[in-house]
Order: structure tokens, then C-alpha cells, then sequence
């Protein structure tokens, strides 16, 4: 997808050269969305498919133009511009995910996808192209199988899944936004109040340094990707699960289906990252089926398995746990009332409750949340760290022979470092949620409270 990396280089005109083609390209989607009204309407569903397109289509429009003139026109140089371009760029975002039923939201967003990567892919060489289609080709694959491993858990209607995946594909946006505004040395200024996004390497370098370590080495540079790796996590886990409450707690009966919800997002955030990121599917389809003299599907395939096993299930974990602590704290009073029945205590929302004199529930939301993020940012951050470490280790050890230094004939050479992380991740954290997803408590359906508004009240 890469959305907000490409903006430079696009042109956010509408009435562009390629007017032709991407008018024919609406009128088709247009007919096809009228005709699927048309049908629920027979069927005496409420969908409202056109209305869905035209939204779809003006927000990617929208957010494509102000997106452009934040990151390619002189303006870039005004902070207070800036600023209200951020603004602005809020507000539509925010009206992307509206009040309507599922079918209509997963059409809205569907659109929104919809046309962002058909901008993208219209502009780009023939060879990008045919290396973007087939890497969405070979990526959704993996991408269905794990929604339809966990589904089997728990099922739920097909415009909800879709709704899900595709706000865990627009959940990338961000961190690539993010990125962007760091590669463009953009400033803003709300007020008196000056903002300047800043690498996260950079930011964690110079914490390392000034408060933790006095002098550059190997501990620097592991503290620093550890940190970096936290931050960037953090960002991912609070967008998914902003994108969970915004679009999944409205069809949350239960805990388990706030983190069967959850985990969908995250297989939508993997897919999309897996399209985007050019060092990934892409670049195994240019490596090893379009530049070389002759295919090597052995390579290509291995490297895919790979990336769609152990980084998907990276992501399904971190989130499935978010999505765990978000149930607690939207059932919180149902679920404090039938663990306290059977003996349990809840020493922090108590003690909290009688210093600070505020509802113990609302203290247990607060605290399910926080811990659901931190936890799930520590798993992400600590993946991404294994996964690096032995490019920054002395001699780049691959295994655990090279790690210490056995002789060649050890057997320890036969365990590759990545061993780790993939028990950890795909072992160990298909178990704890197949747990969760077998547990009587998570599946009874309980009556819900209102997170954000006790949250804030608090």
C-alpha cells in the first residue's frame, strides 16, 4: 500500500491524465455497489452501498489533496499552515469511521482502500505494479487462513470480518504518516504549543545516553532498538485498538469476541503491512520471480511462509492480548462481580478506589487498558528484538553455535536463533489464545459498560 510513503511522488489532481481510466474504474465500482443495494433492499436489509462509494470516494480524494499539500508544496514550510492541515486531516479521518451499520462502514472503508491503492498502483512502473498485485495476491492467502483459523472459535457475520480487516489495514496509517512527517522535517505549531515529530531511534538514543548510559557501545545500541522497537509498538497497539473500539465494541457480546475482533484487526495490519513494506513481499517477488534469469518458487515461497508465520502471529498475539484487556474493561462490572462470587480480589482497584475516592469499576478499566498496551507493546518490541539482534551482535551469529562459539561440528549449529521467537510467538501464543478462546468465562455474553465515558470521567 505504502500510503503516506508514495504522496510525493503522486500527482492529487482528480481531473489528471488518466481521467478515462479512473472514471470507467468508479462507474464500474458505482454499478456494483448499487447493485448489492439493490439486493439487501429486496432482502429487506438497511445497506446503503452508494452512499458508502461517494463517502468513500470523497474522503480518499480529500485526505490523498491535504495529505499532498502537507507533504509537497511550500506550505510545508508554515507550522500554522501545518497545523490546520492536521486538523483538517483528524476531522476527515474521524468521519471515515461513522455511526452506521457494519455492511455499510466495511463498504466505506472498503472504498476508501479502494481507491488509495488504485492511485497508487495507476502511477506507478509496470514492473511496481505487477510486484504489488502479485504480493497482495500471495499475501491475502495467509491472511485468510488465519481468519479462518480463529473464526472457527467464535463466527461472526462476514461484513463484520471484513469490517475488521479492513480497519486493520487502514490502522498502517499512522506509523507510516509518522514516518513521513519525520522524512519531511515537518514542524507544527498549535498556538504557543510547537511539535516536531522526531525518529524514534533518535529519541531513544539520546534517553540511552543522557539518562541511562554515558557512553556509546554495544548496551547503547541494544537499549536503544529495544526502546525504538517499544515506541513503534506502542503506536501500532493503540492504533488497533482504537480501530477496535471504534468499529468491533459494538459487536462485542462476550470477551472472547472482543479478542476474536482484535485478532482480525491485527491479520488485516499484517496484510497491509506485508503489501506495503518494500523489503517484504515485494521485494521476495522482485528477489525471486521477476529480476532473476530463472524463478526460484523454493526461495520465494520459504521466505513468504516465513514472514506470513512468525510476523503475523507477532501481531495476532500483541493484539489478541489488547483485545483481552479491552473485554475486561468493557465488562468490567459483570466480570469483577463473578470472579469476587468465587473469591477473587482486586487489590489495586481497591486500594486506588479508597485513596483517590473514584469508582473502583472505572479504576479496573483504566487498568485492564494499560496493562493490555503495555504488555502487548512489550511483545511486539520484544519480537522485533530478537528478530534484529543477531545483525547487531558481534560476527552476526545465526545460530547458537555461532552465538558461542562452538566448534564447527557442534549440534548447536543446527538451531537457528529465529527458533526462539517462533516457539515463543507461534507456539506458545497459539496456546494462550486457544485458552482464552476455550474459556467458559470469555464466552458468556455479559452486559456491557461505556469505557470511554467512564474512562474520561476518571
Amino acid at each position: 500500500m505504502e500510503i503516506m510513503l508514495k504522496y510525493k511522488e503522486m500527482s492529487f489532481s482528480i481531473f489528471s491524465a488518466h481521467w478515462l481510466h479512473e472514471g470507467a474504474a468508479a462507474l464500474v465500482l458505482l454499478a456494483i455497489l448499487a447493485l448489492l443495494e439493490l439486493m439487501g433492499r429486496m432482502k429487506h436489509r438497511k445497506v446503503h452501498y452508494v452512499f458508502a462509494f461517494f463517502l468513500g470516494t470523497a474522503l480518499s480524494i480529500g485526505l490523498v489533496n491535504v495529505t499532498g499539500l502537507l507533504m509537497g508544496s511550500p506550505m510545508q514550510q508554515n507550522p500554522y499552515v501545518m497545523a490546520l492541515a492536521i486538523v483538517v486531516l483528524f476531522a476527515a479521518w474521524k468521519l471515515l469511521f461513522g455511526p452506521w451499520d457494519s455492511e455499510t462502514k466495511a463498504a466505506v472503508l472498503g472504498t476508501f482502500i479502494f481507491w488509495i491503492a488504485f492511485s497508487m498502483l495507476f502511477r506507478e512502473s509496470y514492473t511496481e505494479r505487477l510486484a504489488h498485485l502479485l504480493a497482495a495476491a500471495v499475501a491475502i492467502i495467509p491472511a485468510f487462513i488465519w481468519c479462518k483459523l480463529f473464526l472457527q472459535y467464535h463466527r461472526e457475520r462476514l461484513s463484520v470480518v471484513l469490517l475488521m480487516f479492513f480497519s486493520g489495514m487502514l490502522s498502517t496509517v499512522p506509523i507510516l504518516f509518522y514516518d513521513a512527517l519525520v522524512r519531511g522535517q515537518v514542524e507544527f505549531h498549535f498556538f504557543f504549543v510547537r511539535v516536531v515529530p522526531e525518529s524514534f531511534s533518535r529519541t531513544a538514543e539520546s534517553f540511552v545516553l543522557g539518562q541511562l548510559l554515558s557512553a556509546p557501545g554495544l548496551r547503547t545500541t541494544l537499549l536503544t532498538m529495544m526502546l525504538s522497537y517499544f515506541f513503534v509498538g506502542l503506536i501500532e497497539e493503540v492504533s488497533k485498538y482504537w480501530m477496535l473500539k471504534q468499529n468491533g465494541v459494538p459487536f462485542c457480546r462476550s470477551i472472547a469476541d472482543c479478542v476474536e475482533l482484535a485478532i482480525i484487526v491485527a491479520i488485516g495490519f499484517a496484510f497491509a503491512e506485508n503489501v506495503s513494506n518494500p523489503t517484504y513481499f515485494v521485494s521476495f517477488v522482485k528477489q525471486y520471480l521477476l529480476n532473476p534469469e530463472h524463478r526460484d518458487w523454493a526461495a520465494f515461497f520459504g521466505n513468504v511462509v516465513g514472514r506470513s508465520v512468525l510476523t503475523t502471529m507477532v501481531h495476532v498475539v500483541s493484539t489478541g492480548i489488547v483485545g483481552y484487556c479491552a473485554g475486561l474493561a468493557l465488562f468490567a462490572t459483570p466480570y469483577m462481580k463473578d470472579t469476587e462470587k468465587l473469591g477473587a480480589h482486586h487489590r489495586i482497584a481497591d486500594a486506588l478506589h479508597v485513596l483517590l475516592r473514584i469508582d473502583r469499576t472505572v479504576i479496573f478499566r483504566v487498568q485492564m487498558l494499560l496493562i493490555g498496551l503495555v504488555v502487548g507493546s512489550c511483545l511486539h518490541a520484544f519480537s522485533n528484538f530478537l528478530v534484529t539482534l543477531p545483525d547487531v551482535l558481534p560476527g552476526n551469529p545465526r545460530t547458537l553455535g555461532a552465538l558461542f562459539g562452538s566448534s564447527p561440528d557442534s549440534p548447536l549449529h543446527y538451531f537457528s536463533l529465529l527458533l526462539f521467537p517462533s516457539l515463543l510467538y507461534v507456539v506458545g501464543g497459539f496456546w494462550f489464545l486457544t485458552g482464552l478462546f476455550m474459556s467458559r468465562e470469555n464466552e458468556k455474553e455479559m452486559p456491557r459498560g461505556n469505557i470511554d465515558a467512564e474512562c474520561v470521567a476518571a
